[in-house]
């Protein structure tokens, strides 16, 4: 009986990819990329424009429906606390689903790379929507906090296949031009999912805001699908390692939870929260031991590493974090130092939340012009900095001049996102794009995670310790603290976001630039279904 043949390691099989694949890897260390049995990496077919536009279209879809159950229910709990009976538990609800859908993201993006983009879609889906009938039909809190859960696995793995698919279909040097699309779709999501959520709950019944996720869902897979088999195949299939999944998704919960619980539900030096990061840190420890020793682990720590990835998670990172961390927390100082009401402060809001959308979409059509792209980002992440810090030095001020600061420091924040994706993907091998983008929105999420933490300790530190500032106790917070005493301690949340700024500009100016692979001119195309 012969023995079979020692598997190649010659360039990454260059003989079976298109010019074009081939150059993106040039740059790749051949000694760490072993695709074995991958298929072909060239395109069956071209897509025509009208089937970009529908899959983008498709994928706009998928996603905001990931995004808009982070935020439809918050307004709808009251009526499902008096509903169950149960109001302690209520935010259960919210965290349940944040948990889940984060310690999934790096998960559904290597299953991603394994059994590919029609798969993951699919599955993720069926989760998020099984887990929508399951909160809609809840006849408990608990039940219903189960569910969020299971939407929350689905959810989770939405968004990093959707970046996965954008980089099947369009260059990396074109990439960056839909970035405002999918930054809209998260705005959108974000001021229409409270409004929608309160708008059922009082007028329909707050089962709607789960029902309506079903004809979403499907028509999302109807678009889809269909166009599916044109997209070019870059997966490999391989064994599944569940050990280092199962590692990774735990270490993630812990830490989350040490996040979430630390200084609100339970005091940071509290036998829970010492037990969770002790727990964390064990697991992670155990996954490191375990991906370092794996023959193909779960996540390549060597992907991780290099010149380009992990420079660019942590300026995306930090991004995020401050732009989250804000929002969170700029509702209080609204209400306390403006007395705005708290729709008035939901909707003061959106200097934060959607004008980073015009520095994506600048950043993202600028990319596909110039060759030294990442300079846009420094300079704007830098000129955020030195606004957080303005902000910071001058405040209190008049309200339409604190406005337009902000929305200039978040205009300057939204050209971090493109180019930090667009870089990621561009860096590594196709067979791992779905891996490295489930990995960068693990990163972000656990550090918008952390600056919520790191900015309410902030705020407990300036109050002395006594203050809740959050759930049922907000109110209170504001009626105990006043203006003054208010400003003096955000004058830290706005130092701490300019930190975290320059941090990522740093990150970005650190971080090599390499040549975007695609076309030197395009324009993204509309997003109207062809005829």
């Amino acid at each position: 009986m012969s023995m079979p043949e020692p598997r190649s390691r010659e360039p990454v099989g260059r003989h079976l990819l298109s010019d074009e694949t081939a150059a993106e890897l040039s740059h790749i260390p051949t000694e760490v990329i072993d695709f074995g049995d991958a298929p072909p990496l060239a395109p069956a077919s071209p897509l025509s424009q009208g089937e970009v536009r529908a899959i983008l279209l498709s994928l706009l879809l998928a996603m905001f429906l990931a995004a808009l159950d982070q935020t439809i229910v918050a307004t709808a709990l009251p009526t499902i606390g008096r509903q169950f009976g149960d109001v302690e538990n209520l935010s259960w609800v919210i965290t349940a689903y944040l948990l889940s859908s984060t310690a999934v993201a790096p998960v559904f993006g290597s299953l991603a790379d394994i059994y590919g983009r029609r798969a993951t879609i699919i599955a993720s889906l069926s989760l998020f929507v099984a887990g929508s009938v399951m909160c809609a039909l809840a006849p408990s809190l608990i039940v219903l906090i189960l569910g969020r859960a299971l939407q929350g696995l689905g959810g989770g793995g939405i968004m990093p296949i959707v970046q996965t698919v954008i980089s099947d279909v369009v260059s990396p040097r074109e990439r960056g031009q839909y970035q405002a699309y999918f930054s809209g779709v998260w705005v959108a999501a974000g001021i229409g999912g409270p409004i929608l959520g309160g708008a059922f709950a009082e007028h329909l019944h707050w089962s709607v805001i789960f029902w309506i996720n079903l004809p979403l869902a499907i028509g999302a897979l109807a678009l889809l699908l269909p166009k599916m088999a044109k997209i070019p195949v870059y997966h490999r299939r391989r064994k599944v390692d569940w050990l280092g999944g199962v590692l990774l998704m735990a270490s993630a919960l812990a830490l989350m939870l040490v996040l979430t619980w630390g200084g609100t539900r339970f005091a940071w030096l509290s036998p829970t929260i010492l037990a969770l990061a002790g727990a964390a840190i064990v697991l992670a420890t155990s996954f490191i031991w375990h991906a370092l020793r794996a023959q193909e682990p779960f996540l390549p720590l060597q992907l991780m590493s290099g010149t380009v990835v992990p420079w660019a998670m942590a300026a995306g990172g930090f991004a995020m974090g401050a732009m989250i961390g804000l929002t969170v927390h700029m509702p209080l100082y609204y209400e306390a130092v403006y007395h705005l009401s708290a729709s008035q402060s939901g909707l003061a809001l959106i200097p934060i939340a959607a004008v980073s959308v015009l520095g994506a979409a600048f950043t993202g059509r600028a990319m596909v012009k110039v060759e030294r792209y990442k300079r846009i980002a420094i300079f704007g992440t830098a000129f955020s900095a030195l606004m957080a810090a303005a902000i910071a030095v001058l405040t209190p001020l008049p309200l339409w001049v604190f406005l337009v600061l902000l929305s200039v420091f978040s205009i300057g924040l939204g050209t971090v996102f493109p180019v930090t994706v667009v870089s990621i993907q561009n860096a590594v091998a196709r067979p791992q794009i779905g891996t490295a983008t489930g990995a960068m929105n693990f990163f972000r999420a656990l550090m918008a995670s952390f600056s919520v933490a790191a900015f309410t300790a902030i705020l407990l530190i300036a109050f002395g310790g006594e203050l809740q500032l959050g759930g049922a106790e907000h109110r209170h917070a504001i009626g105990t603290v006043g203006a003054t005493d208010m400003v003096a301690a955000f004058r830290w949340v706005f130092a701490a976001a300019a930190v975290m700024l320059a941090g990522s500009a740093l990150c970005i100016a650190i971080m090599e630039e390499r040549k975007l692979a695609g076309p030197e001119q395009s324009d993204p195309p509309p997003l109207e279904m062809a005829e």
